[in-house]
């Protein structure tokens, strides 16, 4: 049976600074407009009115804004929050705003397993609506159709070994079937004890200082997908 490649985003196919220097700072400025223009909108109010329940039943959007982009200097994985971004993305994506940096040898290495048949899936802690977002407009071209699969938080935390357990249920294969690539060790060991096998990603261009020796808690190290060998 031929290994499934499960892979995750920041730090691993694309750059760490993309989402906190392009994507985050985006959404936080152009949040008060986006409110003022869609606020009104069912898919949008939905969300706002979310956070103002939750926080006593705010009455102003403003103060809705205010809240959302505090939420955002704090880095909070909250659903209402990353539902908004995606919305915001998606319109930045489609005006042209910015593309997703996708690493050269990531794209390459992608578009060549899916042509040699291996079936792809992502796992990030973003939602699946900005994985696909970032896949379809990356710098490289639309490498959405690469990926059979797409998991976020809604399965589990990233760090959680049962996490990786419901996805190779999801996804009819056994655990040792699949390759888990990933920039985060908590992660990568997370995976292993779930029987998935590990790469850990060790870019320069986000890790200056290499992780090697015990630092790579034993899993297999590289620093580009074009080292990665996903068979046993």
């Amino acid at each position: 049976m031929k290994t499934i490649i499960l892979t995750d985003i920041e730090g691993t196919t694309s750059s760490i600074s993309f989402v906190k220097d392009v994507l985050f700072p985006y959404a936080r400025r152009e949040l008060p407009r986006f409110v003022h223009e869609h606020g009104h909108e069912p898919d949008v109010r939905h969300w706002l009115d979310v956070v103002a329940v939750e926080h006593g039943s705010i009455c102003s959007d403003d103060v809705i804004v205010e809240t959302l982009q505090g939420w955002i200097d704090q880095d909070r994985k909250h659903t209402a929050l990353k539902a908004l971004q995606g919305m915001l993305w998606r319109e930045g994506y489609e005006r042209g705003d910015y593309r997703a940096h996708v690493y050269p040898d990531a794209a390459e290495m992608l578009q060549r397993w899916h042509e040699a048949g291996y079936s792809l899936a992502v796992y990030s802690s973003g939602s699946v609506a900005a994985q696909k977002l970032l896949f379809h407009y990356s710098e490289a071209g639309d490498l959405q159709p690469v990926f059979s699969a797409w998991f976020d938080t809604e399965v589990g935390h990233k760090r959680s070994a049962d996490s990786y357990r419901l996805i190779a249920d999801s996804l009819s294969h056994r655990p040792e079937d699949i390759v888990f690539l990933s920039d985060v060790i908590e992660e990568l060991d997370a995976a292993r004890e779930a029987g998935l096998r590990t790469v850990m990603l060790d870019r320069r261009e986000d890790y200056p200082q290499p992780r090697t020796g015990e630092a790579t808690h034993g899993h297999v190290r590289v620093e580009s997908f074009a080292d990665i060998n996903v068979d046993r």
